[in-house]
């Protein structure tokens, strides 16, 4: 018992003092627990198959999914629209909003969902995401005690009810008490906590497509000669491919896009073709966006009966049509020893071998109007392709630069696409699958993973490295921890104590005490282990005192529930620390006054609700 304790004091003066990752503490710390005997190895590597850390990884993946598909960026802008860029009132939004959907999904899965989205909004709002992020997870936490399914520690304790053969607690009752604690945690961060939020910045600011689209306009002037023709009836080009006319090279005119007016999918006839090539059938009523002189343009028209629909020279016009879930455009810049230099390129066509459309090109600052040039050192060059092919361009370093990241600038995309659909979708089978209980959660989680990657929302060769393996890995490191509390009877001997002096005061002192001893508990073991521990001793301490059982229980629900003095005290206090780059101390900074104040309100509305 004694090692343990020296174990648990080095471990968290470890974490304080934030020399180490906290991944790496932690595996010290489990290290230590199997070499001085304490744990054996199966219980040593017992957090690595914790079904806890399973769902966390697999929530990860669903974040990305919506992320990925636009929901993200979506639900950023109107988050910031809503709170018309003051952060104080898109913090309150973010707070409450993770709080409510914690009331019915899980706290991991509602800050999963909403963690990308946070960081979006936050810097779209002009501030940090870690003047969001840890006011988002203590939302969820504090929101959890909305309903009976919102966390499990609620279910351990009506199931202690029950189990000795009393009436469980109803789903919403919890509410009597999580409703005024997240009207505190709300209050709190509005006029206090937001002012001891760290401002560190975690990664680079995301690009922003629109301000980059602005740019592009500007310095590469792709607005200018884009056009869109329909086919008409009369049309020469009616059921004809691409390649009977040498459109290019004829008339210098380039098919950028092409839009069917009569999709048939059951025909394989989809909707737009992003990339057409010399293959490509043209229909009937195609829409065909060409780039082109106006002289070219209007020759075109002539020769081949096509009708010329008004393209608004506005970049939300030029975002909608060049810019989507699966296509991107991007910025490069040619090096002086690249095999590229020479080659001969036009305005509108394919880059060799790579499936790029050239859109635009600039030379010393001045944008290139001729449609066909030869290719120098240090051309600026503005390309459209998959998002999946221009990021691939990074391999070709020795002969390009990207400017930016095309991977996170796909997910600024606010565009819905069918696989959106299909993530969300996702989302709302885990959350059906978590409140119907059809499947325990973890197993619900990997499914709707599965999914996200099998239908191509996150590339499975992406799944991994979207994971915050410092936060799966540093969660699975610490449950033994808890095991280590339980096995040498640290935890039973302590809540014993309690009971024996507390509980002679009177039952509100006996109250507090099973509150700060859950409280400190939950800061080292989950929040689910440690109302397994106390639900029992707190059945034990009514009935000694001969009181009702309930507000114990309910005491025991909440102080687990609202552990934030430490990033490994609740999963979700974990999952937002890689993102909002926060240190051991931030958690204890902020929520130490916080759940002074929870403290307080529990212990003077409990036995109001609750009589003893």
């Amino acid at each position: 018992m004694y090692i343990l304790l020296i174990i648990l004091f080095i471990t968290l003066g470890l974490f304080v003092w934030d020399k180490y990752p906290p991944d790496v503490v932690a595996l010290m710390s489990m290290l230590a627990l199997f070499l001085t005997g304490i744990l054996d190895l199966t219980e040593t590597l017992s957090g690595f198959s914790n079904p806890t850390v399973i769902m966390i990884a697999a929530l990860f993946i669903i974040g990305e999914g919506l992320s990925r598909t636009g929901w993200t960026a979506l639900a950023g802008q109107k988050f910031v629209a809503m709170a018309a860029k003051s952060t104080n009132k898109l913090l309150i939004l973010l707070t409450l909003g993770s709080g409510l959907l914690s009331g019915f999904v899980s706290n991991t899965g509602a800050v999963a969902a909403l963690m990308p989205m946070t960081v979006s909004a936050a810097w779209n709002a002009g501030t940090l995401p870690s003047k969001m992020l840890i006011p988002m997870a203590y939302g969820s936490n504090t929101g959890g005690l909305l309903t009976l399914t919102g966390t499990p520690p609620n279910i351990i304790v009506s199931d202690a009810l029950t189990q000795r053969g009393l009436e469980g607690f109803s789903f919403f009752e919890f509410s009597l008490i999580g409703v005024p604690l997240l009207i505190i945690t709300l209050l709190y961060f509005r006029f206090f906590g937001h002012k001891l939020l760290p401002s560190r910045e975690a990664a680079a600011k995301p690009v922003n497509i629109d301000s980059e689209m602005h740019k592009w306009i500007e310095h590469f002037s792709i607005g200018d000669n884009l056009y869109r023709l329909r086919i008409r009836s009369m049309s020469q080009l009616l059921n004809t491919r691409i390649k009977d006319w040498n459109l290019e090279e004829k008339y210098n005119v380039s098919i950028v896009r092409l839009r069917r007016r009569h999709p048939n999918p059951f025909k394989g006839i989809q909707p737009y073709v992003e990339f057409p090539v010399q293959e490509t059938t043209l229909l009937y009523h195609d829409i065909l966006t060409v780039k082109g002189s106006a002289e070219a343009v209007d020759k075109l028209m002539l020769l081949f009966n096509l009708a010329i629909l008004p393209f608004p020279p506005d970049e939300k016009a030029l975002k909608d049509e060049l810019i989507n879930q699966e296509v991107g455009m991007a910025e490069m810049f040619v090096t002086p020893g690249s095999r590229m230099v020479g080659q001969d390129v036009g305005i509108g066509r394919y880059l060799q071998n790579n499936n790029i459309q050239l859109l635009g090109a600039n030379r010393g600052s001045n944008v290139l109007k001729d449609q066909n040039f030869k290719l120098q050192a240090g051309d600026a060059l503005l390309v459209r392709g998959s998002w999946e092919n221009i990021e691939s361009l990074k391999a070709m370093h020795e002969n390009l630069v990207i400017v930016g990241s095309p991977e996170s600038m796909s997910k600024d995309v606010d565009v819905l696409s069918p696989k959106s659909y299909i993530a969300m979708g996702a989302l709302v089978v885990m959350i059906l699958l978590l409140v119907l209980d059809v499947f325990p959660g973890a197993v619900a989680a990997l499914i709707c993973a599965g999914v996200v990657m099998l239908t191509g929302c996150v590339p499975i060769t992406k799944a991994y490295s979207n994971i915050s393996w410092t936060s799966v890995v540093m969660i699975a490191a610490m449950i033994p921890m808890g095991a280590a509390l339980q096995k040498t009877g640290l935890a039973r001997i302590t809540a014993g104590a309690l009971v024996d002096s507390l509980g002679q005061i009177h039952p509100t002192a006996l109250l507090a005490g099973f509150f700060l001893v859950t409280s400190l508990f939950s800061q080292a073991i989950s929040n689910s282990a440690t109302a397994i521990l106390m639900a029992p001793i707190a059945l034990i301490a009514s009935t000694t005192l001969d009181v009702s059982p309930a507000p114990f229980l309910i005491t025991v629900a909440v102080s687990a529930s609202t552990a934030c003095l430490t990033p490994v005290a609740t999963p979700t206090n974990a999952m937002v620390m890689s993102a909002g780059n926060y240190k051991f101390f931030d958690y204890f900074k902020v929520g130490g006054p916080l759940l002074l104040l929870l403290f307080a309100t529990t212990i003077l509305l409990v036995p109001l609700i609750w009589p003893y």
